[in-house]
């Protein structure tokens, strides 16, 4: 990263623009406008698009999915307008993505609870390398279909994502992905306590009218 502390306005800045559009509640949102009220109130209590699809709405799953990925791109391509082309733009770029990350997972207008940060992680990860996720879809499909559980499909790809951007580059990416997984694992603590249990929401399962004492509500 930037190590010219002349740069810090432009770091903060950048961190600031992702974590605004990061915040932005595209499910919840998505959500009372076609009606169907709160999703907070339904399944996991989750406001990402995997919860989504507990309404039986596919159409606004997919619709909240897309969002909440491209909030994640649209940071990492606009921040390095602010460094107006200097070799600042990319290290820009990452902390824009970190920003939005963390704007998903804790949204200032929701008291802080937020998704799980999947899409957004890969949204970010489209605008940093599109090979690479590439990579994290095929790695997600085939862990997520193979076991018919989102989270599974999720956390495989987070974890192969470093590897993938250390292999294909550049390393400070990789490092970044480094870090938005680990904080996704954590995230997904109470879904791998669900998997070892047995009683975790299996793909297009609709969820009961109570949100999950174990997920953010």
């Amino acid at each position: 990263m930037l190590t010219d502390w002349s740069a810090a306005p432009l770091l903060i800045a950048a961190l600031a623009l992702g974590y605004l559009l990061g915040s932005i509640p595209f499910g919840l949102l998505l959500t009372r406008i076609a009606g169907e009220g709160d999703i907070r109130t339904i399944g996991s209590g989750n406001i990402g698009a995997t919860n989504v699809l507990r309404t039986g709405r596919k159409g606004l799953a997919a619709a909240t999915l897309l969002l909440d990925a491209l909030k994640g791109t649209a940071a990492v391509l606009i921040a390095p307008l602010l460094a107006g082309g200097t070799p600042a733009a990319a290290d820009l770029g990452l902390v824009a993505g970190l920003g939005a990350f963390l704007g998903h997972l804790y949204p200032v207008w929701l008291r802080f609870r937020g998704g799980k940060g999947v899409a957004t992680f890969v949204g970010v990860l489209i605008a940093v390398s599109p090979l690479v996720a590439l990579g994290f879809a095929v790695v997600w499909l085939a862990a997520a279909f193979g076991t018919r559980y989102s989270s599974v499909g999720g956390l495989a790809a987070s974890a192969a994502t470093p590897l993938l951007l250390w292999i294909a580059g550049p390393p400070k990416a990789a490092l970044l992905f480094a870090l938005l997984a680990a904080i996704t694992w954590v995230k997904h603590l109470p879904n791998l306590k669900r998997l070892a249990a047995g009683t975790e929401s299996k793909i297009g399962a609709r969820g009961s009218k109570a949100p999950s004492a174990d997920e953010p509500a």
